[in-house]
C-alpha cells in the first residue's frame, strides 16, 4: 500500500507519516521547500494521496497563502496527478453558524465575515474535489490535539501559557465548548477512510464537546492558576454528528478530559527543560 502525504511537515502530516512508516506502509513525504517540489511530485505514481496542506490560526494574515494551500495546489494535483485516491483534510469549522452538523447539511457562509474566509476556502477545496470526477474523500476534522502541537490554536495556546507561567486566563466563558479529537484517532482512521470509505464526506470528531470549565478544572488540579476575563464571551460550537463514521468504522475514541492532565504534564516538562 502506497501513500503520499502532502503537508508532511505539519502536525497532522508528520504524525500520519510516522504512523504509516511504523506500519511498514510505503509513505512518501513531500518536501515543499524544494522549488520544483510540485513538478517532481506530479511525475510519480502517488498511490493514495492524503492532502494535509493548510493554514489554520494564521489564515487572516495570509489570505493568498491560504488560497494556495486549500485550493490552488489541490487543483494541480487533481488535474494532472497520477493517484488511486485523494483524501482532502477539511475542517468542522465549515459548520459555523449552521443549524445541522451532518455531512449532508446545508452550510452557511458569508464572504464579508472575515472568520468565514477560512471556511469558504475549505469549502471551495471540497467542491473542487467532488467536481473533479476523481476518486476523492473529504474528511472534516474537528480540533486535533496531541503531544507535539505547535500552533496558535486554542488548546495549544492554553497549555503553553499554563506550562510556561503556571497560570492561564481564558478569553471565552466557562460554558464555551468545542469538540476535540486526538491525533492518535486521526492517524488511525484517516488511512482507513482513504482506502475503504464508501462516502465522499466524513466528520472525524469525538462527537461530544468539552467545555472551558472542564479544561479549567483539570488544569487547576495540576496546580495551574485559572481565571476568566470579565468580558469573556460565550463561544460554543454545535456538537458534531459522527453517526456516519461510527457506523462504518467502529472505534473507541479518546477523551480529552481523560488525556488532558498527562498532556499538560508533557507541555510542562518541555517548557522547563
Amino acid at each position: 500500500m502506497k501513500y503520499t502525504i502532502l503537508g508532511s511537515s505539519g502536525f497532522i502530516g508528520k504524525n500520519l507519516s510516522k504512523s504509516l512508516f511504523d506500519q511498514k506502509f510505503e509513505a512518501i513525504e513531500s518536501n515543499r521547500n524544494h522549488p520544483d517540489w510540485l513538478k517532481n511530485i506530479l511525475k510519480n505514481d502517488l498511490g493514495h494521496v492524503i492532502y494535509c496542506i493548510g493554514l489554520t490560526a494564521d489564515f487572516r494574515k495570509k489570505p493568498f497563502e491560504t488560497i494556495d494551500a486549500h485550493i490552488c495546489i489541490l487543483k494541480d494535483i487533481l488535474k494532472t496527478g497520477n493517484f488511486k485516491s485523494l483524501t482532502y483534510l477539511s475542517s468542522t469549522r465549515v459548520y459555523e453558524g449552521g443549524l445541522e452538523t451532518t455531512e449532508d447539511a446545508i452550510l452557511k457562509v458569508s464572504p464579508i465575515n472575515p472568520s468565514h474566509f477560512y471556511n469558504l476556502s475549505k469549502l471551495m477545496g471540497e467542491s473542487l474535489c467532488i467536481n473533479s470526477a476523481k476518486n476523492v474523500k473529504i474528511i472534516r476534522l474537528s480540533n486535533v490535539y496531541g503531544n507535539e502541537m505547535n500552533s496558535n490554536n486554542f488548546l495549544c495556546s492554553v497549555l503553553s501559557e499554563a506550562a510556561k507561567t503556571g497560570k492561564v486566563n481564558f478569553q471565552t466563558s466557562p460554558e464555551s465548548s468545542k469538540d476535540f479529537i486526538s491525533i492518535t484517532d486521526v492517524v488511525n482512521l484517516v488511512p482507513k477512510i482513504a482506502v475503504n470509505g464508501s462516502h465522499s464526506i466524513y466528520n472525524l470528531a469525538s462527537g461530544k464537546n468539552t467545555s472551558n470549565k472542564t479544561i479549567a478544572n483539570i488544569l487547576s488540579k495540576e496546580g495551574v492558576g485559572v481565571s476568566f476575563s470579565k468580558d469573556a464571551v460565550d463561544w460554543s460550537f454545535p456538537e458534531i454528528k459522527v453517526d456516519r463514521i461510527k457506523n462504518e468504522f467502529p472505534y473507541n475514541y479518546e477523551d480529552l478530559a481523560i488525556n488532558l492532565a498527562n498532556l499538560y504534564k508533557k507541555y510542562h516538562q518541555k517548557a522547563h527543560k
